[in-house]
Parts: structure tokens; C-alpha cells; sequence
């Protein structure tokens, strides 16, 4: 088939166009980078060598899924300059390099024609400013879509069959651990880091003073970074695999086209192995660990700043009092009034400052409200729903975690 190339008309002084190319692969396997290499190359060469076109650059993404423009620095940069009326035309090898989601690459053709700018694609040969183009790009971007659902549904159905032979999948940083061949050794000199950090919850420090603990002796993070998150601290105490046991498919992806991962609180199934590998900590210890944290959960504060047990939980005068905990420190929250709105403070951050607590959010009241009306009471926040639904809300930097009481489970939500 023939390549024919759209010259847009120049404009009236005759100016050379601006040609830029973009180009992507999916993996950064040694053949992929190969090919990258040679794309970039190949286009390098034909912009500059072709008269009348001034080479505007080469845009590439390398080991990213083309079905989002999320992590792709390569199609963020080229948005930008043509925003920026750096570009006048753009030639890529395919419309599924741009993006495998029909919806996405549609989006970005029109972006670009808004602001004038031609994208020939090689293999469809096809201009984005012909008038059959978005027919054409339709067609091959739904084929696209298609071929990366069907993968997607053979690597989740391989996944699947994995966990269900009690199997995992190998992990490039945990702390305690590395995995060879498949299974997880113990590294000595890393396990010692976990067996002090479940000692001192233990002794009575708040995920905060272990965390300060750690980086004033200078001790690294697995990826051997000076500052520890609390956060992390946080969840590595309630990793069973310290235990030696795992649990699979604690997390899944519900929609392949965004790729967003949610937390299984039951959706899919889960496969508990125990013994799967050799234990760090004990299960004596790693119980009491729990057990601490649960009582340090209920041990929640009043507007005052005063400890209450969780069989008084409601003897504030404001319920949110009583609810909201900080997943930093543990601490309870309280409301204050600043520049005239209601806003939560971790009590104690307030009191002790950010070397007590260094990682708890300001929240606003109605938009905890409006979050709790959402998800809790159907709609418009009602105070004796919530009182009755709800037992505990851990409060991290950028989202809630809803503890229902009874047998409900716990719901995620974040914040915008």
C-alpha cells in the first residue's frame, strides 16, 4: 500500500513545518528496546532529510499500556507542546501506538485538530483531517481494544490459576525477603528490621515513634531510602506474611481499560496458604500485635482531648469526635473552627506537634459529611444512620477507611 502525506497549505512567509513523530512499545524487554531504538531513529532521519519539515522532536513511551494516557510521559509531553504551538504535524506508526482505548485516541485526535494539527497514522493510512478519519481510527482503535481485553482476560485466567495452586507472583522489594526461584528466602540483616519494628509496637510506640525510631539510627528502607512512612510501618504489622502464611488476590483490577486496582474485601475469591514460607515473627507475637492494634482502635478521645473506651463511644457532644482516628498515630481527632470553617485535626498532632504525628490530613467537616451521607447513609447525611452503621473511621492523607459495625466489613473511600 501506498504512504501518502497530507502537506497541510503553509502558511502565507512560507515557514518550514514543524514534523514531530511519537512512537511507543509495551515492555522493556531487549527486543522491544530494540525496535524503540530503530522507530526513533528511522523517524530522526525522515523528518530531517524530508524538504520543507524541521524536525520538531520524537515523543515515546516505553513499557506502558496503551490503554491509558496515565504514566505515559511521552504522549503528556506532546500534548504540551502542541498546547504550546510547538508542532504543526505529527506522523506515528499506528493508531493503537497512540492508544488502545477507542475513547482516549478519539479525545487526542481532537485535541489536536482544535488547535490545527495534522496526525498521519502510517498504517491506516490515514490523515486525522480527512473526512472518513474518525471512522477509520474508530475501527482500528476497537480492534486494538478488543486484543487488549482478550489478553487481558488470558493473564488474569493464568493468574487465577496460580493462586488457586496456592502460587504468587515474585515480589521486587519486601522488606524481610527476597525471592529466588519462586520462593521467599529470608535476608537476615532485613529481618531483624521487622522483628524490631513489631518489639517496639509492642513496648507501646505509635506507628509515628517507630517510624522516628528507625531513621534517627539510621537504619534504610528496603528500597534504601533514609525516611520511613508510617503508613508502611502500619502495614507491615499487619502483613501475615511475617507469619509465614499468605494471603492471595488481596487486590484486583475490575475495569482493564483503567487499570486501577481495588482492595478484595470479598468481590473475588481469596486463597489463605499457611506455612507457605519460612516466619520471621510468631504467630504468638504477630497475634498480640494485632490484638494491640485493636485496642489501641478502641481506645478513642473526646472533644477534650480525654480517652474513652469504645463502650462509651458517643458521649462527645460531636459524633465525628468518637469516629474519626488517625491512621498515623492512632490518636483521636478534634474539631476546631479555622478561617471560619469546621475543620478535624489529629488531638495528637494539636498537642505534640509533627514529630509526634507527621502524616495526619486537616479535614472539612461537609466533606466528611457529604462523603459519609454518600456512602454510609444513602444519600444525605443522617447522624443516627452513621451512628448506628458505623464503629471507627481511620483517617489517612487522602482517604477514609469506614469500619461499619457488626459484620459489615470496611469501605475505602478517597478523596478527590
Amino acid at each position: 500500500m501506498k504512504n501518502i502525506y497530507y502537506m497541510p497549505v503553509k502558511k502565507e512567509n512560507m515557514e518550514p513545518l514543524r514534523v514531530a513523530a511519537y512512537c511507543r512499545v509495551s515492555t522493556k524487554k531487549e527486543t522491544q528496546l530494540a525496535s524503540l531504538a530503530h522507530q526513533i531513529m528511522s523517524y530522526v532521519e525522515q523528518i530531517s532529510d524530508h524538504p520543507g519539515w524541521v524536525f520538531s522532536g520524537v515523543f515515546w513511551d516505553c513499557g506502558r499500556s496503551g490503554l491509558r494516557k496515565k504514566g505515559r510521559n511521552g504522549v503528556k509531553h506532546m500534548l504540551e507542546s502542541a498546547t504550546e504551538g510547538k508542532i504543526d504535524y505529527i506522523i506515528t506508526k499506528s493508531a493503537i501506538r497512540v492508544s488502545r482505548n477507542t475513547v482516549e485516541l478519539l479525545q487526542i485526535m481532537r485535541y489536536l485538530k482544535e488547535r490545527g494539527i495534522q496526525m498521519y497514522f502510517e498504517i491506516e493510512n490515514v490523515n486525522s483531517f480527512d473526512p472518513d478519519a474518525e471512522a477509520v481510527i474508530t475501527l482500528s482503535g476497537a480492534m486494538g481494544q478488543e486484543e487488549s481485553r482478550n489478553l487481558s482476560e488470558n493473564i488474569q485466567w493464568g493468574i487465577q490459576r496460580k493462586f488457586e495452586e496456592g502460587l504468587f507472583s515474585s515480589y521486587k522489594h519486601f522488606m524481610g525477603y527476597r525471592c529466588v526461584e519462586g520462593e521467599l528466602v529470608i535476608v537476615p540483616e532485613q529481618a531483624k528490621i521487622v522483628e524490631l519494628i513489631f518489639e517496639l509496637y509492642l513496648k507501646g510506640y505509635t506507628f509515628s515513634q517507630i517510624k522516628k525510631h528507625l531513621e534517627e539510627r539510621g537504619i534504610k528502607t528496603v528500597t534504601g531510602k533514609k525516611v520511613w512512612s508510617a503508613n508502611v510501618i502500619q502495614q507491615m504489622l499487619k502483613n501475615e506474611k511475617y507469619k509465614g502464611d499468605m494471603m492471595l488476590q488481596k487486590t484486583f483490577t475490575e475495569d482493564y481499560l483503567n487499570g486501577i486496582r481495588k482492595k478484595n474485601i470479598g468481590q473475588r475469591t481469596r486463597y489463605y496458604v499457611k506455612g507457605s514460607h519460612p516466619a520471621i515473627i510468631s504467630q504468638e507475637i504477630f497475634d498480640k500485635v494485632q490484638e494491640e492494634m485493636l485496642n489501641r482502635a478502641r481506645l478513642l478521645r473526646t472533644a477534650d482531648g480525654n480517652q474513652i473506651s469504645s463502650g462509651n463511644r458517643y458521649s462527645s457532644k460531636y459524633l465525628l469526635s468518637n469516629l474519626l482516628v488517625c491512621g498515623d498515630c492512632g490518636g483521636g481527632f478534634r474539631r476546631r473552627t479555622e478561617r471560619g470553617k469546621i475543620v478535624w485535626r489529629c488531638g495528637t498532632r494539636m498537642e505534640k506537634g509533627k514529630a509526634e504525628c507527621e502524616n495526619s490530613p486537616t479535614l472539612n467537616d461537609q466533606d466528611v459529611r457529604e462523603m459519609l451521607g454518600k456512602v454510609v447513609c444513602n444519600g444525605e447525611y443522617d447522624e443516627n444512620v452513621v451512628k448506628d452503621r458505623v464503629k471507627r473511621i481511620d483517617v489517612y492523607e487522602k482517604r477514609l477507611i469506614i469500619c461499619y459495625a457488626e459484620k459489615e466489613g470496611y469501605q475505602i473511600c478517597e478523596f478527590e
